[in-house]
């Protein structure tokens, strides 16, 4: 059954004072043994058009981020791995490659927390880390 749900998305980039936080409803839901974040991106995040997915295995430690629409992507985390992805937006394809160091999951019915600690390049460019928090509070 989905349940509306808060979603509070928090990325901070080394090197940069930026720190992007969304706080956005969306919808929460538990399907085959995984949980699933669903919320539709707004101008905020520069991705107007695009719905984002969780898609959360905690027993397995990973989580799928799917965004389709205006951005589409599908990047994959689970501790110590690498990915490389095609991250398209409506200025051109980025390829971009991950290297998951730490992703601690604390999800259950009620929602909880997802902290993702990764580095990302694009095409050879210097590894930037990023820190991402993800808090689901259900409703």
């Amino acid at each position: 059954m989905k349940k509306n749900a808060l979603v509070s998305v928090s990325g901070v980039q080394s090197k940069k004072d930026d720190n992007i936080e969304v706080v956005t409803p969306g919808k929460f839901y538990k399907k085959e043994g995984q949980f699933y974040v669903v919320y539709d991106e707004t101008e905020i995040s520069g991705m107007e058009g695009t719905t984002t997915t969780f898609k959360i295995n905690s027993k397995e430690g990973k989580m799928s981020l799917i965004r389709m629409g205006s951005t589409s992507t599908k990047m994959e985390f689970e501790n110590d791995m690498d990915n490389i992805v095609l991250y398209n937006t409506p200025y051109g394809t980025l390829e971009l490659n991950i290297h998951t160091k730490k992703i601690n999951i604390d999800v259950n019915e009620q929602g909880g927390d997802i902290f993702i600690n990764y580095d990302m390049n694009i095409s050879g460019q210097k590894p930037q880390n990023t820190t991402l928090k993800i808090n689901i509070k259900a409703q």
